[in-house]
């Protein structure tokens, strides 16, 4: 779901923003020994940084040929030392689990402009109140008040969808 905001709406093709959200969890395998926990919600933080640097590596390589070793691909026949997929999901928990963030994106799409940035930057990313009012130019009182009305908009789209 955060890559899916991340990504802007030309880039937003569903199979692109499975692919960056792939990439970004094989750049994050890959580089976990360089993670390092500092409070609550830095895991998020961190992978949120890797997957603007996927996003931006996309965008600046958009049109021309990848660069040998840029992208990390599963295991093949053309590419014997990728990693190899642990896939143990059932179809329908894949499902059920694809249905469910569709719903909550859709809900997400529905909301204002500043309410969905709120969510995404307090909730799914996990930055503090200080630093979400930094990004949005506005005070940490307006950002508190907005993430409640967002949040609480959200629920009611959510009763709203339960109840059709």
């Amino acid at each position: 779901m955060l890559v899916h905001f991340k990504l802007g709406t030309r880039a937003r093709g569903f199979q692109d923003v499975e692919d960056v959200a792939q990439e970004t969890c094989l750049r994050a395998f890959r580089d976990i020994g360089d993670f390092e926990y500092r409070s609550p919600g830095s895991f998020l933080r961190w992978l949120s940084a890797i997957a603007d640097h996927v996003i931006a590596d996309r965008a600046r390589y958009e049109g021309r040929a990848r660069r040998a070793g840029e992208m990390v691909g599963f295991r093949s026949e053309s590419n014997p030392g990728g990693a190899e997929p642990a896939d143990s999901n059932t179809p329908s928990r894949l499902f059920a689990r694809q249905e469910a963030l569709e719903q909550l994106i859709e809900q997400l799409a529905a909301l204002p402009e500043d309410y969905r940035e709120a969510i995404v930057l307090a909730r799914v990313e996990g930055l503090p109140t200080a630093e979400v009012a930094e990004r949005m130019g506005k005070s940490r009182e307006a950002v508190a008040l907005l993430v409640y009305r967002a949040v609480k908009r959200l629920r009611a789209l959510a009763g709203e969808r339960a109840r059709r």
